[in-house]
């Protein structure tokens, strides 16, 4: 590795890859702001829905441990990214045209598929910048150009319903980013063929398996997990109870998406600077979102998608950053991927359940996706206090 690289090209490989993520987020976050009342148009119940959302998840984080793997054992990760990011994204406009719910929720599927492939390997690529740049900030901006994208896509969207365009037609609409994304991509391959070079040299670790430390981590991740509910199952309750009106819910999403852009920012910087405690309390203050967007008006659900994107902002600028702490960077594909496997598993059986208990009992829901992310605080906490920033295999 070369150990006088300045910061310059690093940030600007971030910078490159916040773009496609920025263009991709607008298409995939603009799609996944309609399709829990797409799919109730198109017939579908809550427990189908939650159902949906549930493996549309589990697929799009179970198979990442495959290509995890793959992108680490044959070094492709260019490759493995762009084969992702056209299955991710192109799947979206073709739900204009989808006639049955079925259809709309292979659609789905597909595009979650795709995130699957590429996320690993991109998150791999991601960390050898983000060593020069501080794992927390370069993740914490990622993230940000990411959830400009998620801000954007909504509100294009919001905009095609409120004209009066249909679901169908905002679908369509989407068609556009996804290309500039697939642009952008080819152009950051062809700048920067080899990102392993932005990562100044380290010690050698010892080839042994993942710390304790790591698991514990796992672990508290998947607790967050299974309590988060999937906005496809929000938008339903808006929907249903007429929270708010049809263009308000895509707003409802991309006011969330505002608030997810600037925690990851916060909390990133915060990580830098005092580790894995700061999800800790980024856990603590979403734990509060369920009873807030399912038990009130749409005072309230506001407040409650305002507290939603504070979890997921920081949950997808620390939870990724913290790999690069754990884990060496031969295993780090592999890292992800596990990460995001239990993740996965947990966030469909929580869907599952939770789109269940919906049906069932409102208070329920919210008592169990309460008590799961809260269960998730004292072993963050254990976490981030046992953990040094050198410990990285057992």
């Amino acid at each position: 590795m070369n150990l006088s690289i300045s910061k310059g090209p690093a940030l600007k490989f971030v910078i490159l890859l916040g773009i496609v993520s920025l263009f991709g987020d607008m298409t995939y976050e603009g799609a996944r702001s309609i399709t829990g009342p797409y799919l109730a148009v198109l017939g579908a119940s809550a427990t189908a829905v939650g159902v949906v959302a549930g493996f549309g998840e589990l697929i799009g984080y179970g198979l990442r441990l495959v290509f995890g793997y793959l992108s680490d054992r044959t070094g492709q990760y260019w490759t493995i990214t762009i084969v992702g990011y056209i299955t991710n994204l192109l799947a979206v406009p073709l739900l204009a045209l989808a006639g049955h719910w079925q259809v709309a929720a292979l659609l789905m599927i597909t595009e979650r598929m795709g995130k699957a492939i590429r996320t690993p390997a991109r998150d791999a690529m991601l960390s050898y910048a983000t060593h020069q740049t501080g794992h927390g900030w370069g993740f914490g901006l990622h993230e940000a150009m990411d959830q400009i994208g998620a801000v954007l896509g909504p509100l294009i969207v919001a905009a095609v319903l409120y004209g009066r365009g249909g679901y169908r037609l905002g679908f369509g609409m989407l068609l556009i980013p996804a290309l500039l994304a697939l642009a952008v991509l080819v152009a950051a391959r062809l700048l920067y063929p080899h990102p392993h070079e932005l990562e100044i040299s380290t010690p050698e670790m010892q080839p042994r398996g993942f710390s304790k430390v790591f698991w514990l981590y796992l672990a508290a991740v998947a607790l967050i997990a299974a309590g988060y509910a999937d906005f496809p199952l929000i938008a339903y309750h808006f929907e249903r109870t007429a929270v708010a009106p049809p263009p308000w819910i895509p707003t409802l999403y991309a006011a969330a998406m505002g608030v997810d852009a600037l925690a990851a920012l916060l909390f990133g910087r915060w990580f830098d600077q005092q580790g894995l405690v700061i999800l800790a309390l980024a856990a603590l203050l979403s734990a509060f979102f369920a009873p807030l967007v399912f038990g009130g008006g749409f005072g309230l659900a506001l407040a409650g998608m305002v507290l939603w994107g504070i979890g997921m902002g920081a949950q997808e600028s620390v939870m990724r950053a913290a790999i690069g702490e754990l884990v060496s960077p031969d295993k780090r594909g592999t890292a992800y991927g596990l990460l995001n496997s239990g993740y996965g598993l947990a966030w469909f059986l929580g869907s599952v359940l939770l789109g269940l208990l919906y049906d069932f009992s409102l208070p329920a829901l919210i008592a169990f996706s309460m008590v799961a992310q809260l269960a998730a605080v004292p072993l963050l906490w254990q976490v981030g206090k046992r953990n040094g920033h050198d410990n990285v295999v057992s």
